[in-house]
This record gives C-alpha cells, structure tokens and sequence, in this order.
C-alpha cells in the first residue's frame, strides 16, 4: 500500500501553473486570517452596550462613561456620537465581512482545481490548531 502511494505521488507533475495555484491558496490563507484579524466585533458590542447604557440613564443624574482612554458624560450629543462611531464600524465590519466571503470563494475554486489534478496527494485543510 505504502509502494503504492509512493508511486502515485511520483507520478504527478508540478507545473509552473500548479504552483502559482498552490502559492495563490497559501496567500489566501494568509490574507483571510489577517482580515478576520481586523474584524473586531467586541468593540461593535462595547459601544451597543455604552448606547443602551446612556439610553437608560435617567436625565436628573449626570453619569461619566470610558470609551477608549476618554471619559464623556452623558449627554444627546454623546448619544449621537456613539450612533455614529457604532455605525461607521458596523460598516467597516461589513466591508470586512464581504472581503473574507470573496477571499474564501477564491479558496474554494483554488481548493477544487488542486484536488482535481492531485487528488490525495494535497493536503489543503486547515489545522485545528
């Protein structure tokens, strides 16, 4: 069985093409971990929560928020503020989010024209680690 293996993967041939494929996959992989890198979702959920906060907040009491490293008391503007940072990530999110869905399509038609001509002989599943 071992022999056999051996033989099948001897007998397939690199092209230049094919290795311009596999590199083109490997670059991919490298270019969706860094976008999925930049995507940050806990800063989305932080100002949700600092919103909510200031919409509870009762208008007798004047109430302190740390956003980043500034401190802001509540006020409409504030609120407004923090609607348009929340929106303006939501976005980028957004952007980010469809440039890992395209990167990912560019993986799979990678993914099944290597494993057309190479069939076991290419490992392009990624590690679970």
């Amino acid at each position: 069985m071992a022999a056999t293996m051996k033989e099948a993967a001897e007998d397939v041939n690199i092209t230049f093409e094919d290795q311009q494929k596999i590199n083109k996959f490997a670059w991919n992989v490298s270019r969706i971990t860094e976008v999925k890198g930049e995507i940050s979702k806990k800063q989305l959920q932080n100002l949700e929560d600092t919103c909510d906060d200031i919409m509870l907040a009762d208008d007798c009491l004047m109430r302190f928020y740390q956003i980043a490293g500034v401190f802001i008391s509540h006020s409409q503007e504030a609120h407004e503020m923090l609607e348009d940072t929340k929106e303006s990530l939501q976005e980028d999110i957004n952007t980010l989010d469809s440039r890992v869905k395209s990167i990912q399509q560019v993986l799979a038609d990678v993914k099944v024209e290597l494993y057309v001509k190479f069939g076991s002989n290419v490992n392009l599943e990624a590690d679970e680690s």
